[in-house]
């Protein structure tokens, strides 16, 4: 159980009219003694991009993984499209769904990670037809059809009988990409998506990102690509401490940052 600090119910700044396709409201999550967020708040309109930058330790993961219920906060809440994930509210406090919903809610968010994460034993197209098929009760035959049309839009149409150790690391995150887009889900949230690949193959996957921005998918993205997030992000956010410091569009935060810890941090990476 946790505690709500905002009525999600409620007018003024609740979720009860046109709300954010991402609502995050005083996120607090500590690891034993450790504070990793401290009360963050984010709304990410939908069809929008969200960059979030900030040093290791900062929070982004967790942040991440919280939004998609693989953590669970000790206060505040998430909602997306309006409905409160991983929780329901009673009185001032929220009681955690039960597995199945839970899973349920998790379909509708994409996640990911940097390390790819596919099921090494599936060919690619497996991998894409899995979830669809055992989650969303989808005709085999209308899951298949679905990925082979993702893997054309991540340029790899002629790997879908490959397997994950047959491809790069480039081709197998395209691969996760192609596999989040197949449940259809309300937003997209990636998690450094190109740390784990040589310098060589970060543009085949920024390209495909972007190519998703540019159709209007809502993505939250962490990552340490200024120049993406210069390109591609409607708004920025900056994070040390498990706290937002900086928010806006790119322009202003990596152009004119207001605080010392956000040009400190773009001095280095810069």
């Amino acid at each position: 159980m946790t505690t709500l600090v905002e009525d999600p119910a409620a007018g003024g700044t609740g979720f009860a009219q046109a709300p954010p396709m991402v609502q995050v409201r005083g996120l607090w999550k500590s690891f034993g003694a450790n504070a990793v967020l401290r009360g963050v708040d984010l709304d990410v309109p939908a069809g929008s991009v969200t960059v979030v930058l900030g040093p290791s330790g900062s929070g982004k993961s967790t942040l991440l993984r919280s939004i998609n219920h693989l953590e669970k906060v000790d206060r505040g809440f998430v909602a997306i499209d309006g409905e409160l994930i991983g929780y329901r509210r009673s009185g001032d406090r929220l009681h955690e769904l039960k597995e199945r919903e839970v899973l349920r809610q998790r379909t509708g968010i994409g996640f990911v990670f940097q390390s790819f994460n596919l099921f090494p034993h599936l060919t690619v197209l497996e991998n894409l037809t899995e979830a669809p098929v055992s989650a969303l009760r989808r005709p085999k035959a209308e899951a298949r059809a679905r990925a082979l049309e993702l893997l054309e839009r991540v340029g790899l149409a002629e790997k879908a009988d490959a397997y994950p150790r047959q491809l790069s690391g480039g081709q197998q995150q395209r691969v996760a990409i192609a596999r989040a887009l197949a449940l259809d889900p309300k937003v997209l949230l990636f998690d450094e998506p190109t740390s784990a690949l040589d310098p060589e193959l970060v543009g085949e996957v920024l390209d495909v990102i972007k190519d998703l921005a540019r159709t209007g998918t809502t993505m939250i993205v962490v990552t340490h690509e200024i120049g993406f997030a210069r390109e591609v992000a409607d708004t920025v956010v900056f994070m040390d401490g498990g706290a937002v410091v900086e928010q806006g569009p790119p322009r202003a935060v990596l152009d004119e940052p207001r605080y010392e810890r956000t040009k400190a941090f773009l001095a280095k990476v810069l």
